[in-house]
């Protein structure tokens, strides 16, 4: 009898599940940091700052008293109160308590979202450069992703015009992502007033706006989709605590959205995972009702590298790169170097062009296609100043040598 192989059991929905590239660069990276290698690493968008000390003791604290139970799948309801009260204050979203589902993190509110409106051949809009959850997860769904492409040109912003054009009778769901990962764009007022235009004309499209980025802006002002006329009752507005409090290994993040909706992502959310972590519900109920000294400390340490980013990056020849006026990411666009060479190495695509920085250059970056764009890359400055000074000396060295 030969022996049993599960290899040939798995469903195909599998190898569609993780994040490729990011996964792949970021292990290769350490792989040779275990061999002793020096890698500079620009590859995992997550803080490399702790949690702010005073959480963490919110945390504790919830713990000493016993509240490290089961929680209600929808999340505590003093939590879901102060983020009424937050969107209200800080986004002009009025949102009653029982509208907002906590999550474990905002990818799940995500997948939340896409389950409970996907059905099968619905085609979901995907604005290029996106994040590579939203694809996988709507794939995941049944649902069919339509991609729109941005140019560098064009601050990586689609048009509403050309969104309007690709809108069919199948489209359901417009993903939007501002601030956004990887660009660091964001949507101005207009660009937002003509998205609801166009959101208002078709009669079952639905938008999912990601602004888990929010507090890390350093230019123009945030705003969000649903609070434009109209679009209360069109939009999920997702957020979080990883990316603005440094919590991503917290898992807690939350979505927005009106009530039928809401009570549809719970039921999903208690077959799936049920309710977020008792205590950390607690920490991030501090985390909102406390001063944001620290976490403008972050913002501003973010800016100082920003500027770090683009200074170093404006220098390279032919490298071309949009503002980026938030988040900590750079997406510079490379394509001018596709093709080059460098000894026996030709850079046939953005990602043997990664992978040869890394080897050769010692530097982990991640290849733009991963995000829709087979001409970018992609560097995250959440890293400690002399660790991205030393990455992006050697990014510029690597690129100066393609001939």
């Amino acid at each position: 009898m030969a022996p049993f192989d599960v290899t040939s059991l798995l469903a195909r929905r599998a190898a569609q599940s993780d994040e490729g590239a990011i996964v792949r660069m970021s292990q290769r990276a350490r792989e040779l940091k275990a061999k002793g290698q020096d890698i500079a690493s620009l590859t995992i968008g997550e803080p490399d700052f702790d949690t702010p000390a005073y959480i963490q003791a919110a945390a504790t604290e919830a713990m000493r008293k016993g509240l490290t139970h089961y929680s209600p799948v929808a999340g505590i309801p003093e939590l879901r109160q102060a983020l009424a009260r937050k969107l209200k204050e800080e986004n002009g979203l009025d949102y009653a308590a029982s509208e907002i589902v906590l999550a474990n993190g905002a990818k799940q509110a995500i997948a939340n979202a896409v389950l409970a409106l996907i059905e099968p051949g619905d085609e979901v809009m995907l604005l290029s450069p996106y994040w590579v959850s939203y694809e996988i997860t709507v794939r995941l769904a049944g649902g069919v992703p339509v991609i729109l492409k941005a140019s560098v040109e064009e601050n990586f912003k689609v048009p509403a015009q050309r969104i309007k054009a690709a809108l069919t009778d199948k489209t359901k769901l417009l993903m939007l992502n501002s601030p956004n990962n990887p660009t660091g764009a964001v949507w101005t007022k207009p660009e937002l007033e003509a998205l609801a235009e166009v959101v208002r004309d078709h009669p079952r499209l639905m938008v999912l706006s990601d602004e888990i980025y929010e507090y890390i802006l350093f230019d123009g002002k945030m705003m969000s989709f649903a609070s434009l006329p109209g679009m209360r009752e069109r939009a999920i507005t997702v957020n979080g605590f990883s990316k603005s409090f440094a919590m991503t290994g917290w898992r807690l993040g939350y979505s927005a959205g009106p009530a039928p909706l809401a009570v549809a992502m719970a039921r999903l959310q208690s077959g799936l995972t049920a309710g977020a972590n008792s205590f950390v519900q607690q920490a991030a109920l501090t985390a909102l009702a406390s001063p944001r000294d620290c976490v403008e400390e972050m913002r501003r340490r973010y800016q100082a590298r920003r500027d770090m980013v683009v200074t170093a990056l404006g220098a390279i020849p032919d490298l071309r790169l949009a503002p980026i006026p938030a988040t900590f990411y750079a997406f510079p666009n490379v394509g001018a170097y596709l093709g080059r060479k460098a000894g026996n190495h030709v850079m046939d695509s953005v990602e043997t062009l990664c992978d040869w920085l890394l080897e050769e250059h010692g530097v982990a970056t991640v290849p733009g296609s991963a995000f829709g764009d087979p001409d970018c890359i992609r560097l995250s400055f959440a890293t400690g100043e002399a660790e991205l000074a030393k990455a992006l000396e050697r990014f510029a060295k690597g690129l100066k040598r393609l001939t």
